[in-house]
């Protein structure tokens, strides 16, 4: 694809290779020699974001129309899947790197228009480990621009967020990637990544206390249900709640070793019923929100196998919409037995 309607352009934000090297920083202006170097690292021009000088509201994001950001994904997952590698060296983490080179590619994939997409695109269907960091990563941001954070805590969380899980580092590898049920003394052990991350966290110069309780509290519940300490509502700091919030979603919505993604409509209904422990029901709704309201337009599978597209949500049955099928329309609010299965992106 040609990167020629490009050129004279300035970048939005820095543009990343999939090492999460930097190529060309944030507003710099691209020319014949950063389009060549683009190219050569095989850069997707849809990925690229540019900056509005003549026309809209000045600073505003430009973006080609196309597909989600699949090369920015795949390239951060790297990057995490290497700085567990590291890690398992070297317990020294490197800040100040992951601060400029992998957070910057989460922030930047976060911004893609097409939310509908962008949850597609991001959840794991392989390496679910370091998917995971990066789904939740940018999960975790999402929820905290529709918050409107300060740039400032905004920056911070999406740190936290794709480090919640540093402490798997520690968990060995064949049980990460266990395929079936967890035995009691297993599953006691994995438990402990919440315990391992506060501590490789703790050590690190220059971090952010909330970063670090981000790791160690990502599993608590406001009902005190969760772990390892058994907290409730007020004593969980709300970046916690937020990554809790993306953490579930995420995991339920993705391959994992011991488990297939489960269906839309099965995400949706079992994180509103609290299925998964006491999360923040403001924040679940505004994710859940958003991703309804998303459907609008989308064309669908339903579990039935029919290819559908959404064409109304039903203002007291969002989850079951109306949806045409060819050229009939199906109320799936009167047709109980029929639900979303997937999204198509």
């Amino acid at each position: 694809m040609s990167f020629e309607h490009l050129s004279g352009k300035k970048v939005k934000f820095d543009i990343v290779n999939k090492n999460g090297a930097v190529l060309v920083p944030a507003d710099s202006v691209l020319n014949g020699d950063t389009l060549r170097l683009l190219q050569q690292h095989e850069i997707n021009p849809l990925d690229v974001l540019v900056q509005a000088s003549e026309v809209g509201t000045p600073g505003a994001e430009v973006r080609t129309p196309g597909t989600a950001p699949t090369k920015l994904i795949q390239g951060a997952a790297n990057y995490s899947k290497a700085l567990f590698d590291r890690l398992q060296f070297d317990r020294k983490v490197p800040l100040i790197e992951i601060k400029n080179g992998l957070i910057p590619i989460v922030r930047q994939i976060s911004r893609h228009p097409d939310l509908l997409e962008l949850l597609e695109s991001v959840k794991a269907k392989d390496e679910y480990t370091h998917q995971h960091n990066i789904g939740v990563g940018v999960i975790s941001t999402l929820i905290g621009q529709w918050l409107d954070l300060e740039e400032s805590e905004l920056a911070l969380l999406s740190l936290a967020a794709t480090m919640h899980d540093i402490g798997k580092v520690r968990i060995p590898q064949e049980l990460l990637s266990k395929p079936g049920k967890l035995t009691k003394e297993e599953l006691v052990e994995m438990k402990r990544h919440t315990i391992y991350g506060y501590e490789i966290l703790k050590g690190t110069v220059g971090l952010s206390p909330r970063v670090m309780l981000v790791a160690l509290q990502h599993h608590e519940r406001l009902d005190g249900s969760g772990y390892p300490l058994h907290l409730k509502k007020g004593e969980i700091d709300f970046w916690s709640q937020i990554v809790a919030v993306a953490d579930v979603f995420h995991a339920i919505s993705s391959k994992r070793p011991h488990q297939d993604p489960m269906p839309f409509y099965k995400v949706v209904t079992l994180m509103r019923q609290g299925s998964f422990g006491e999360l923040n029901p403001e924040i679940v709704s505004l994710l859940l929100d958003k991703l309804i309201h998303g459907l609008l337009g989308k064309k669908v599978v339903l579990t039935d196998g029919s290819l559908a597209e959404v064409v109304h949500i039903n203002a007291l049955d969002d989850l079951h919409p109306l949806v045409k099928i060819e050229d009939s329309l199906l109320d799936l609010s009167r047709n109980r037995d029929i639900h979303i299965q997937q999204i198509l992106s």
